[in-house]
């Protein structure tokens, strides 16, 4: 293709994106696919000669469009947001136009000091410790998702514990994200304690004590917690200066999990919620949820970057050169598993600048606001009762009338394929998640699932 070409089709594929974004609120937001269908769509072999990219593009209608299912609907209240905007795809277009690898300083300067600029912003923009810029003893960097940032967490906790692997002991609440777990076996520990949480679901602090405090009698040796600031079922929030000082007296690393809520604290009246960050290890959260910054965009932060260069870095001879032996620049492939680095920051960049921290603030308050408009719809409706409160932008109700009446909801709510919710069970319990954060979401959509549910919901 000849850049006259790629500037032509260029173009028309700006068009269809943006097309796209203006009629997605009128697709199904669950694919309506069967199993294979998106697989006998595409030829058994790849082709010999190539193809006319118009016809490549007229497969974006014909095969991919019948199997997405469309998470940049303003209908989408399922899981958390992974939301988009179009700066940050104009972003993302840039960034791979100029693929540039940034695993070294010298590999492409630019990748690695807009990256640390930008999460220098982001430390003041969410009220982070001020140690945290590069400037200090810690620093951030952009990784792929808040499972990795986690996984790298565990993995310097463990080679910091000063005990063999086998006696190690991780600890989380029973509402923390799967991926603890996953870092807990990458990691290669095998002892990982699920602590109970209070009526709130947030970790019970005495209970993590003395667990720690059992396996220290049991001749285990604790090397690492997390907590969370934003579980997935419920958004529960963790004490996170409790379990800081419980961490601190007995040797533990603390890992704060803060991937969907770490946004909302761009605005200051949610960060009573974080106190305690000042004594923490490391911190991760993701901008491709809540800040309108599609995926892959991940923030990961340490109080002290030194465990974790000296736990990633291996140095053989070809990516040896003057500057990083200078010490004077950031080589980001001692930061995170991965050598190679593409430009994530760039995207984020533009987003910062193009909506603000003022439009940011913007958007978060109104997605807050409506959930609890939202909150207070299901507080005066008889037939449904809160599960947990309504710290940010998931409401989390019930049926009162049981599982099957919850379940049942549920399977109808996205059996019309006007808007999507989960479900999910705590305590033995069925329960619907309402995620309201999707970028382009606003009142009427809102209202819109309200009748949805009031259709579909059982008479007492």
């Amino acid at each position: 293709m000849s850049t006259a070409e790629f500037r032509m089709h260029g173009h028309a594929l700006v068009d269809w994106v943006a097309n796209y974004l203006d009629t997605v609120e009128d697709q199904p937001v669950l694919s309506q696919c069967d199993p294979g269908a998106i697989r006998s769509l595409i030829p058994e072999h790849a082709p010999e000669d190539g193809e006319e990219f118009t016809d490549i593009m007229a497969d974006l209608d014909r095969v991919v469009m019948p199997g997405l299912t469309h998470w940049q609907s303003p209908n989408w209240f399922s899981y958390f947001p992974a939301n988009s905007s179009p700066v940050s795809v104009l972003g993302e277009l840039a960034s791979a136009g100029l693929a540039s690898q940034g695993m070294l300083w010298s590999t492409s300067p630019a990748v690695t000091e807009v990256e640390c600029a930008v999460l220098d912003w982001l430390v003041d923009l969410l009220g982070l410790p001020k140690s945290w810029k590069m400037t200090g003893p810690g620093g951030g960097v952009i990784q792929m998702s808040a499972s990795d940032s986690t996984h790298t967490a565990l993995v310097v906790a463990r080679e910091r514990c000063n005990a063999p692997i086998d006696l190690q002991v991780v600890y989380t609440s029973n509402q923390a994200h799967s991926s603890i777990e996953k870092g807990v076996r990458i990691a290669g520990i095998k002892e990982l304690r699920l602590i109970d949480v209070d009526d709130r679901f947030a970790m019970d602090s005495v209970a993590f004590e003395t667990v720690v405090l059992r396996d220290l009698d049991n001749g285990l040796t604790p090397s690492a917690v997390v907590s969370t600031i934003g579980t997935t079922g419920t958004t529960a929030v963790d004490p996170v200066e409790r379990i800081s000082s419980i961490a601190r007296k007995h040797g533990l690393w603390h890992h704060v999990d803060a991937a969907y809520a770490g946004t909302a604290m761009i605005c200051p009246e949610f960060r009573y919620l974080q106190d305690g960050l000042n004594k923490v290890d490391s911190y991760t959260f993701n901008p491709h949820k809540w800040m309108f910054t599609n995926f892959d965009c991940n923030v990961f932060w340490v109080a002290d970057r030194k465990p974790l260069i000296e736990t990633m870095t291996i140095v053989p001879p070809y990516l040896r050169d003057k500057a990083s032996e200078s010490g004077s620049v950031v080589d980001y492939r001692d930061w995170h598993v991965s050598l190679g680095r593409r430009f994530r920051s760039l995207k984020l960049w533009w987003v910062l600048r193009s909506y603000g921290a003022a439009g940011i603030r913007y958007h978060v308050r109104e997605h807050v606001r409506l959930a609890r408009d939202f909150e207070a719809r299901i507080l005066g409706d008889s037939r449904f009762a809160l599960v947990a409160p309504t710290l940010f932008s998931l409401v989390s109700f019930r049926h009162i009338s049981g599982e099957k009446a919850t379940i049942d909801l549920a399977v109808a709510i996205n059996a019309t394929g006007k808007v999507m919710v989960t479900s999910s069970i705590i305590n033995e319990q069925s329960f619907i998640r309402v995620s309201i954060g999707q970028t382009r979401t606003e009142q009427n959509h809102v209202d819109a699932l309200w009748s949805i549910i009031d259709a579909h919901a059982i008479r007492r």
